[in-house]
């Protein structure tokens, strides 16, 4: 491929696997994809549940259609332990199929072996208490909570730990339904709030009340979720690239503030259109619901729990920062992000996040400016800790480090500059959402979609970045001897074949870029002060170690 000018080139190979520690059996029934699950995939789920916030209940049934992808006699499906399967039916026969359990999977055995290519329907019936959340959204499991008013206030947050822990499904990644009905029945005087579009609302012969809630595109398990409570509803439409309804949810007397605060939802929806394309669900529509938690990405209910402030909760590593809602602008951005593409593993859960959180620097950029969106990305450098790679471990349902949020839009901002041409980072931004449109990937795709729009070969780059702790170090030496001044660099990098381009202000208003590698290089300055030699940190990533010296123009070097 053709390189860009100056940049060094190489042979794209594939980057290695974070080396996995110690992985439980657990663990990979959890995040590897055996025969009994890669068997099969998901068409449709109807999830049809009773929710009961007095007792902290679910109970009901999960119907999955699906298609055979090879033969198979043994499907494994996903659902916690101290959940309960009552009974599972294949194709509407009335024998029902033996269940067996390994932690938290439970193996189902089909009545003949399954063709390659056949249909069928599998309904699993379940009941019980899922896991509390002990600390939502970080820390999976239900919320029941109550509003001001006494009354019961539930949501769910299972990002990571799985959705499989309130109800049962093939709990991976990379399976997505094309659609799905979610049909949650709830108390009287209550209501239900979940993903997509509300096709029914039927009050049942107890007077406990049905809600029916349509996804007519591909979704993600653990984006599926429930919002119950009483609300106040407002909405609005949005007139982009595509019409779109915004919904919104709240608490009734949060209703004013959210009418004032929820207006940032069109400009940041113009703000994505430019840099990421056209809403990924306008059949489903947006919402923004409030929750007692901070807030999570459900695909088109997005959870809001911001209090109404600015920053997050508040509080932002900068004073841009401070100008607009973080959890709005974040986990939208996820609708993006995560949402209309997602990583077939957590492992790659930063291309959710980096990308999440990067989009934030992006809406800054469309409201303020370049320069602001610069302070606010580097104003997160405090924040980083550099404990463990971004990427995670593959098929154990690890992810990486926490620094894929803070970090991950440094390194993207980092990835901007190195290409140097907006045109073409737009067009990798927007690029990806096309070619992975509703569909999962990998960070291997990534890699290359990025290689192949820049022409260049990019592999170190991610190395260093992704699967490093280590900030890329430049190594400058700068003598002055009359009116010259001799500067030498290198990289210093856990990469070997590091060989990033980068800045050197060079006096007044005044640049240089140079393609350091491992090995001294060295550059001719006239009329330049060592003084006035500075490293671009503020659009690169990187670290300098930067000595001067002066020498006698008599001495003979």
């Amino acid at each position: 491929m053709r390189a860009l000018a100056g940049a060094c080139t190489l042979l794209f190979t594939s980057l290695p696997a974070f080396s996995q520690q110690d992985p439980t059996r657990a663990d990979s029934l959890r995040g590897f994809l055996f025969p009994e699950r890669s068997c099969y995939d998901v068409r449709f789920y109807h999830l049809d549940v009773r929710i009961d916030p007095s007792d902290s209940t679910v109970a009901g049934s999960n119907t999955i259609m699906f298609t055979a992808t090879a033969p198979a006699q043994r499907l494994q499906v996903d659902l916690f332990a101290n959940m309960t399967v009552e009974s599972a039916m294949l194709d509407g026969l009335t024998a029902p199929l033996a269940v067996s359990r390994e932690f938290n999977a439970c193996f189902v055995e089909m009545p003949q072996i399954l063709e390659y290519g056949s249909q069928h329907t599998l309904v699993i019936r379940y009941s019980g208490r899922p896991q509390y959340a002990k600390n939502p959204p970080w820390d999976g499991g239900f919320s029941w909570g109550k509003d001001l008013k006494g009354n019961p206030w539930v949501v769910v947050t299972c990002q990571g730990t799985g959705a499989s822990l309130w109800w049962p499904n093939k709990d991976h990644q990379s399976d997505e339904p094309d659609s799905m009905l979610i049909s949650i029945t709830v108390p009287p005087g209550l209501e239900d709030v979940s993903n997509g579009r509300l096709r029914a609302t039927t009050t049942l012969p107890d007077g406990w009340k049905k809600y029916d809630w349509f996804v007519s595109s591909p979704i993600n398990n653990y984006n599926v979720t429930v919002n119950i409570g009483k609300f106040a509803h407002f909405s609005d439409v949005y007139g982009g690239s595509n019409r779109l309804t915004l919904d919104y949810y709240v608490m009734p007397e949060n209703l004013e503030k959210a009418k004032k605060q929820f207006r940032v939802v069109a400009q940041m929806m113009k703000c994505f259109d430019r840099f990421f394309g056209p809403y990924p669900f306008p059949e489903d529509g947006f919402k923004l619901i409030e929750s007692p938690h901070n807030g999570m990405e459900h695909q088109s209910a997005v959870a809001y729990g911001n209090r109404f402030l600015h920053g997050y909760v508040g509080r932002a590593s900068s004073e841009v920062g401070l100008r607009f809602d973080f959890i709005i602008v974040h986990e939208s951005a996820h609708e993006w992000w995560g949402n209309n593409l997602t990583s077939n593993d957590i492992a790659d859960m930063w291309i959710h996040e980096s990308f999440g959180a990067y989009a934030e620097a992006l809406f800054v950029e469309c409201q303020w400016g370049k320069d602001e969106a610069v302070r606010y990305i580097n104003g997160k450098k405090q924040n980083v800790l550099n404990d463990r790679p971004i990427i995670g471990t593959y098929n154990v349902q690890r992810r990486g480090s926490g620094d894929m949020y803070d970090k991950g839009q440094l390194v993207l901002n980092t990835l901007r500059h190195v290409i140097d041409n907006d045109d073409v980072w737009i067009g990798i931004l927007k690029g990806l959402q096309e070619r992975f449109w509703r569909k999962t990937l990998n960070a291997e795709d990534v890699f290359a979609a990025v290689n192949a729009a820049a022409k260049t070969d990019l592999t170190y780059f991610f190395k260093q970045y992704l699967l490093s702790t280590e900030i890329p170090r430049l190594d400058l030496r700068a003598a002055q001897q009359g009116d010259t001044t001799i500067v030498q660099y290198r990289w210093a990098t856990a990469v070997k074949e590091f060989c990033m381009p980068a800045v050197l202000n060079v006096g007044r208003k005044q640049s240089r870029r140079i393609t350091p590698t491992v090995a001294w290089q060295s550059l001719r300055l006239v009329k330049v002060d060592p003084a006035d030699i500075t490293a671009d940190e503020d659009h690169f990533y990187i670290r300098t170690d930067i000595r001067r010296s002066y020498l006698d123009p008599r001495l003979v070097r």
